[in-house]
């Protein structure tokens, strides 16, 4: 079983995957960890900051590592905001039963009420550079976003507009 996680930036994607190698046993690939050695390397001169040409860059090599996954039968889990909307059209019928998609987005609400505890949880699995950027209008925006490609795309959003907790553990049930 291959296990995709997308969603936008401060959703929990890192978290989820955490809990569900603790629950599962399932190995998982952060996307943003092959952003950084593909960056850092030199491989490519693309930034941190370049998120739709990462999208282009990072999935063609998700893909096929999805796929070798599939094929020899490994269990996986793919975390990262780097999944494009149309992640689907990618994959044919051998492989698409073997897929668990997961989107994770929250509501403006969520945002508005619960911001200084979505910045207080950014570093709770991995220690992130302190983002001056992330401002609630900058996560509201990249929520809807989110949501919107992806519905647009046929795919359920699971949003998140209450309770952060119950919503994770409905998804680990």
């Amino acid at each position: 079983m291959i296990i995709l996680i997308a969603g936008a930036s401060h959703t929990g994607k890192t978290l989820l995957a955490q809990k569900m190698l603790e629950k599962y046993h399932y190995p998982y690939l952060s996307i943003d960890h092959l952003k950084m050695g593909l960056i850092r390397s030199g491989i490519t001169g693309l930034t941190p900051e370049d998120d739709d040409a990462l999208t282009e860059y990072l999935w063609p090599i998700v893909r096929e590592i999805v796929k070798t996954a599939i094929e020899n039968r490994q269990n996986l889990i793919v975390e990262g905001c780097y999944i494009p909307f149309s992640w689907r059209r990618d994959f044919d019928e051998r492989y698409l039963p073997s897929i668990r998609f997961i989107c994770l987005a929250m509501t403006g609400n969520y945002i508005e009420n619960h911001f200084v505890e979505i910045i207080g949880h950014e570093s709770k699995i991995e220690a992130r550079f302190a983002d001056t950027n992330c401002t609630k209008e900058v996560l509201k925006a990249e929520n809807r976003r989110t949501v919107d490609g992806f519905e647009s795309a046929g795919e359920q959003v699971l949003l998140i507009d209450s309770n952060y907790e119950q919503a994770i553990e409905r998804i680990l049930d």
